[in-house]
């Protein structure tokens, strides 16, 4: 489980790339790298983290549901995701 903290950290940094988000496209069309420089560093997409919609865990994120490896394999095994049969883990 992830600490409150680092959680709220990231619901910021998702705050912010929204936030600039038309700004930061304008100013990279037009060229003017100085002026993106002085945009919030948090402000830039790559900073945010995937983090698990269950836990907030940042390892082991699966895009494609949402959630982490360890999250994932404990879903399949309650058999709440369709589709997902236990091979061998």
């Amino acid at each position: 489980m992830a600490k409150e903290s680092m959680k709220a950290r990231e619901r910021k940094r998702e705050a912010l790339v929204e936030k600039y988000a038309e700004k930061r496209a304008a100013l990279k069309a037009e060229g003017d790298w100085e002026a993106l420089q002085q945009l919030p560093k948090n402000s830039s997409y790559v900073r945010k983290h995937n983090r698990c919609k269950l836990t907030g865990r940042p390892r082991g994120y699966m895009r494609q549901f949402g959630v982490s490896r360890v999250t994932f394999r404990e879903m399949a095994l309650k058999g709440l995701i369709p589709g997902v049969k236990k091979a061998s883990w």
